[in-house]
């Protein structure tokens, strides 16, 4: 029964739970949509109190032009349109939405608001717009004679700088002249205008003036400049250009390219249209033509020079290319003249002949094309272009120089080698007879077998090299071979000559002083007897180190005792 009127009370408490809360959120957001109408509503009187019609008033107290009734009534009409339908059609939409709001529709509610607020946005719109075009008149007198004040002021400005210059500006002067008083009489027109209360024709004039008055500020700056470069700086600019251009001609310089007379014809033309332009005050690009023109005649003078410069140029080139290949042509006729004795002395490759016939072949093909090039200098090409082919065939005469140097280079390198491997050989014999002088300096029991076939091996290479340099032609490379291998085998042979000798001497003092100990042990006698016998076989290397080690039991470290007396 309890658990029952719990589960009954906790039922109870749960609903009226939910239903606070639902009042509470439905309370919160009847403010919330409350508070959005309350601000549209504050908006829409914002509009209803918008001074258009005091605006109005004011136009009505001055204005007597026609065209100013007509806007007249049109204003008014819109005014009308916004108080009569369209600010009450607002107050109509914020009754439904109120309306709807009290009957909690909150769906109807949300669309009546989203309505309401582009209403009002739209309304607003059109009476901004209206006050604005209404102000334009009624605040126009003020603003267009503060307009025109300081027009006047930048009209002083510009007509005291033209006339303290006058003489700057030749011929012009006169369309400038008249051109100021252009402006003058539009000053006047503006006060015919303001009189009349012809607002429409007002602004005309002041725009008008406004662009005279830019126009005539780019003339004062532009005009001088004009004036000075297309009647004095450029026609001195030109006729120079035009002189210069003679005496080179006349001097031989290939000037085709250039195009000088043409371009002068082109900018006298260019110069006179500036001019016919100047005088009714057009001046666009023209300043900048001029300089364009101005550029082109600097960087003729540059031309000029640059070709006078390049042809010392190509003369010293052609001088420098005269001189080597000369020498280089002398070079290659001589070698052929001896080609026959090289071949018989030296074994050529068959490529070394093909290369200095090539050579041969090329040094004829660059005489034909430096003799064509001769027949172009002092015609209609430039000295820069004839640089650049006197160039390529001086990097083909270069070419040619390194070809043949190498080719010289490995003829002196056999001439060089040959000799070379005759000192060589007599160094090697000397090498030998060395080895045979040291093996003997000790009276050996036993020469080993190896000594003997290397001393063979060393001597016939040295016959190898005396039979290669009997030969005719000499091939260099094998002679080389033959040279490094029997130097290699002599050296070899004197090294293993002197160590033979030092192991063989030292191996009779380990055995000489082990003899004291022979009565100690039969061991040590008869180890050492047995050395004495590799001894005498000629085996020198083992005999010492049995030798050593037999005498180390009795006496160590005679190893090093022994080597100091060696030593001695």
């Amino acid at each position: 029964m309890d658990l029952t009127m719990f589960a009954t009370g906790l039922y109870i408490l749960s609903v009226i739970l939910i239903v606070v809360a639902l009042n509470l959120i439905q309370n919160g957001r009847n403010k919330e949509y409350k508070k959005i109408l309350d601000k549209l509503e504050v908006e829409k009187n914002i509009i209803d109190s918008t001074p258009i019609n005091s605006e109005i008033s004011k136009i009505k107290a001055f204005l007597k032009n026609d065209k100013f009734d007509d806007n007249l009534l049109k204003w008014e009409n819109r005014f009308k349109e916004i108080r009569n339908k369209q600010i009450p059609k607002i107050t109509d939409m914020l009754l439904e939405a109120d309306y709807a709001l009290k009957q909690q529709d909150y769906k109807a509610t949300m669309l009546k608001i989203a309505n309401l607020e582009l209403e009002v946005y739209k309304v607003k719109s059109n009476a901004d717009k209206l006050l604005d075009e209404i102000k334009e008149v009624t605040s126009s007198e003020e603003k267009n004679r503060a307009i025109i004040t300081k027009f006047k002021s930048k009209y002083r400005e510009l007509l005291e700088s033209f006339e303290s210059k006058k003489e700057e500006y030749g011929e012009i002067s006169q369309s400038v002249t008249l051109q100021f008083e252009n402006i003058s009489k539009r000053f006047e027109a503006f006060e015919v205008m303001m009189e009349n209360n012809d607002y429409n024709e007002v602004t005309k004039i002041i725009k008008s003036v406004d662009e005279m008055l830019k126009h005539m500020s780019i003339v004062i700056e532009e005009v001088p400049s004009i004036v000075l470069l297309s009647t004095n700086i450029l026609p001195k600019k030109i006729d120079e250009i035009n002189e210069i251009n003679t005496e080179m001609i006349k001097d031989g310089y290939p000037l085709d390219y250039l195009n000088v007379e043409y371009n002068i014809d082109e900018a006298n033309k260019k110069i006179s249209d500036i001019i016919q332009r100047a005088k009714v005050l057009n001046l666009e690009d023209s300043l900048f033509e001029l300089k364009v023109l101005l550029d082109y005649f600097d960087s003729l003078y540059n031309d000029f020079e640059k070709e006078k410069t390049d042809r010392k140029t190509f003369e010293g080139m052609m001088k420098k290319f005269e001189l080597k290949y000369e020498k280089i042509n002398n070079v290659i006729e001589d070698i052929f003249k001896q080609i026959t004795d090289i071949k018989n002395i030296y074994n050529m490759s068959e490529d070394d002949v093909i290369l200095l016939n090539e050579l041969k072949d090329g040094v004829k093909k660059l005489k034909e094309d430096y003799s064509l090039l001769k027949t172009h200098t002092g015609t209609n090409f430039a000295y820069s272009k004839l640089i650049k082919e006197i160039e390529v065939l001086s990097f083909n005469l270069n070419d040619i120089e390194e070809k043949l140097n190498s080719t010289i280079e490995k003829l002196g390198n056999m001439k060089e080698d040959e000799v070379r491997a005759r000192q060589q050989l007599e160094e090697i014999k000397s090498i030998l007879r060395e080895s045979k002088i040291k093996i003997k300096e000790y009276n050996f029991p036993v020469i080993p077998k190896y000594y003997y076939t290397q001393l063979k091996e060393a001597s016939d290479a040295i016959k190898e090299i005396t039979n290669e340099l009997e030969k005719k032609p000499i091939t260099i490379d094998v002679l080389n071979t033959r040279v490094d291998t029997a130097r290699d085998l002599s050296l070899k042979l004197l090294a293993n000559t002197k160590q033979l000798l030092k192991m063989a001497r030292f191996a009779e003092t380990a055995i000489v002083y082990g003899n004291r100990y022979r009565t100690t042990t039969l061991d040590f006698n008869k180890n050492l007897t047995y050395s004495e016998i590799l001894f005498y076989k000629g085996e020198y290397g083992k005999s010492l180190e049995l030798s050593i080690n037999t005498i180390n039991k009795v006496e160590p470290g005679i190893y090093k005792k022994l080597l100091n007396l060696y030593s001695e």
